[in-house]
């Protein structure tokens, strides 16, 4: 290539990255939540299912996912998590993604 060639490339190469790096921001500006970002949240135990590695609460609404409160079942990462819940056991939970939930802890028993 001539010198002028490569000028024009090295020219258009500097104008459009800005709108690259800008398009970039944005997309991570909406990514998800990382790994060690946890969501905090409290229930009420409503079934426990140790076989399926599942909990199911009746959640308070949590602001960071925008959820009202509602039941709905979560998967556990752990069996021991399960282990000492019952039924009707007010509980703070820590998901890792609006799935899993990594930690929880017994509040009030009732």
């Amino acid at each position: 290539m001539n010198p002028e060639t490569l000028a024009l490339i090295a020219t258009l190469a500097l104008i459009a990255a800005p709108d690259a790096m800008a398009q970039r921001d944005a997309h991570q500006h909406h990514a998800a939540p990382t790994a060690t970002a946890l969501i905090a949240g409290q229930g009420v135990v409503k079934k426990i299912d140790p076989e399926k590695l599942r909990l199911t609460l009746a959640h308070d609404p949590i602001e960071k996912l925008g959820w009202p409160a509602m039941t709905m079942p979560f998967a556990v990462t752990d069996k021991a998590l399960l282990q000492g819940l019952r039924v009707n056991d007010v509980v703070r939970f820590e998901l890792r993604d609006e799935q899993t939930i990594v930690a929880v802890k017994v509040v009030t028993g009732k």
